[in-house]
């Protein structure tokens, strides 16, 4: 364990100074990134060997490459760094936030049945105004715990869709959309509309995004449980953007938002119908939590995130 009298030696911009070298995995290009000069980040590096007692950067080839040591620093210096922010960022997170010189990484946790536009749109606006922050997306599942990983200040930011999100969260609407059908171009219910009843809707095959908790149930059936109805699932799948093709060449039955449907009439032989069944509106959030919520820069995500999907709403059918 490190002494004391060592650790009362060690300054926050050390700590940046290590994340800044293994992220560029160059010295020269992590003095520029930190408007300093190469003569004093190796001098830096050199201090920051000696404390951790690892080379932390090698050569290999003609490049450089972290070592293991490095790679496994890199999370705890991650987290150091944003409580710095937190705890430093002044009152409720006052102090200004430039993304276009921001050195910091994003974790955003997604559904991918909000828009097959919307993460792409969002990584591009990202890019263009804060170029040098990293963005790490994690699909939600029922092995991710996104209500705990937000709780420990693993994930910054939860977007997708929930009748009742979480009350403990912070909660931020994007936007709303209407419940359709999508089905092949064959389905009974695109040729004969008249036939397209509640009990037809019941009695097809239907397929479903996987739960995000296990034994639950996604917001289509949670409002049939509420209604007493139960529609028959045959297929089940994590990976939401290939249903569309299972759509085209079977007669299985997808309920969700019209706008996800939109995206993909123009590629596939698919149809939107209306769904028999009434179903209150889709409604998608962001979500997250206290220990995150006065961060400048997460402000600011949250912001970004807002108007992203403000402007695909706008115009459903372009990228921007």
């Amino acid at each position: 364990m490190t002494s004391r009298p060592v650790f009362d030696t060690i300054e926050l911009h050390l700590v940046r100074v290590f994340h800044t070298v293994i992220s560029e995995r160059s010295v020269s290009r992590a003095a520029m990134h930190l408007s300093s000069t190469q003569p004093v980040v190796s001098a830096q590096l050199k201090r920051l060997r000696a404390l951790i007692g690892d080379p932390l950067l090698v050569r290999a080839g003609s490049g450089m490459v972290p070592t293991e040591v490095a790679l496994q620093l890199m999370e705890p210096a991650e987290t150091l760094l944003r409580s710095a922010e937190q705890l430093f960022g002044g009152k409720s997170g006052s102090r200004a936030f430039t993304p276009g010189a921001a050195e910091i990484e994003f974790r955003i946790a997604a559904s991918d049945y909000i828009d097959p536009l919307f993460l792409p749109a969002l990584v591009t606006r990202l890019r263009q105004e804060a170029p040098r922050a990293r963005v790490t997306i994690h699909a939600l599942s029922a092995e991710f715990d996104y209500r705990a990983r937000l709780a420990r200040g693993e994930v910054d930011l939860v977007i997708g869709n929930w009748l009742e999100p979480p009350a403990e969260l912070h909660i931020g609407r994007l936007f709303s959309d209407e419940i359709v059908c999508l089905v092949g171009a064959d389905h009974l219910a695109a040729r004969r509309p008249d036939e397209w009843t509640p009990a037809h809707y019941l009695e097809s095959d239907h397929v479903a995004p996987t739960a995000l908790h296990t034994g639950g149930h996604g917001v289509i059936d949670e409002h049939l449980d509420r209604l007493g109805l139960r529609r028959r699932i045959v297929v089940r799948s994590p990976h939401f953007a290939l249903v569309p093709t299972m759509l085209a060449q079977s007669s299985l039955v997808l309920t969700t938002g019209r706008l996800f449907c939109l995206r993909h009439l123009e590629r596939l032989p698919l149809r939107i119908v209306p769904s028999p069944i009434a179903f209150p509106s889709m409604t998608y959030y962001q979500l997250w939590h206290d220990v995150t919520h006065s961060a400048a820069s997460l402000r600011w995500l949250r912001e970004t995130v807002r108007d992203v999907a403000r402007r695909l709403t706008a115009q459903p059918l372009a990228l921007s």
